[in-house]
């Protein structure tokens, strides 16, 4: 029996369903959701994500998706998380033209023709195709000069794979990556160097998009009526124990006990 507001999708995977994502979000309208984290359910089927239409960010890692449809609909979406999931295009993705940052590392991406769809989404500035300390990566990803490419592409990127590629700090990134590159092992004798392992967390340098003032502005929101049930409860409290109070003094002392 599937948990409530869960049903089986394609695969055996699972399907969003309209009570699934108001049981996630407790937001009564799909159209209210601004952020929503749907990280490793089993997803197959986006089901009726597409209903979603002020979504600013969304993460769908780790789950079994082999398409992105109802996210065409989506022309508020900002940030995009569909890391390790089983994709073999992003098509749908042309129409979201506000997306920002795209996270698809550890798909089935297998030549630059799969990310022509990105081409013109005039917003996008950050991609990743390969997280290394999470093992995931695409088989474009297996050529050399992927990076370049990627670039020659999408000239508007400032940040592949979380390394910055363009504005400041690139430079930086290109020493990064010499070192490295003289620090593999060659076919000549000697001594074998060490291959170069990251210094840090995935993401630590990478810059995220800001968060629209429409998602600032739900935070504070649920915060405020978050604190209103607090208020509302410390009243009820005092109300109680003025009442118990009030009981306990009318009675007055007891004179004799039974026993």
């Amino acid at each position: 029996m599937e948990p409530p507001g869960e049903k089986p999708g394609e695969a055996g995977g699972l399907q969003i369903t309209p009570q699934l994502l108001k049981l996630r979000t407790g937001e009564f309208s799909l159209e209210s959701i601004l952020l929503l984290k749907l990280r490793g359910l089993g997803l197959a089927d986006l089901g009726c994500l597409g209903e979603c239409l002020g979504l600013e960010w969304l993460d769908l890692s780790g789950n079994a998706l082999t398409h992105l449809g109802p996210l065409a609909s989506l022309r508020q979406l900002a940030v995009l998380n569909v890391s390790n999931n089983q994709l073999t295009g992003l098509e749908p993705l042309a129409a979201c033209e506000n997306l920002q940052s795209l996270n698809a590392a550890g798909n089935l991406l297998a030549t630059l023709g799969q990310l022509q769809c990105l081409a013109g989404l005039p917003c996008l500035e950050y991609l990743r195709l390969r997280d290394p300390l999470a093992r995931l990566s695409n088989p474009l990803c297996a050529s050399p000069s992927y990076r370049a490419a990627v670039r020659e592409l999408l000239p508007g990127l400032k940040v592949i794979d979380g390394e910055r590629v363009i504005g400041r700090g690139s430079e930086f990134y290109q020493l990064c990556r010499d070192l490295d590159s003289s620090l593999r092992p060659s076919s000549s004798p000697g001594p074998r160097a060490t291959e170069a392992q990251p210094w840090v967390e995935p993401g630590y340098w990478e810059s995220w998009p800001s968060r629209s003032s429409s998602i600032l502005e739900e935070a504070c929101r649920q915060f405020q009526d978050t604190l209103q049930e607090c208020w509302d409860l410390e009243r009820q409290a005092s109300d109680s124990l003025a009442q118990a109070e009030q009981a306990l003094s009318s009675a007055g002392p007891t004179s004799s006990f039974v026993f």
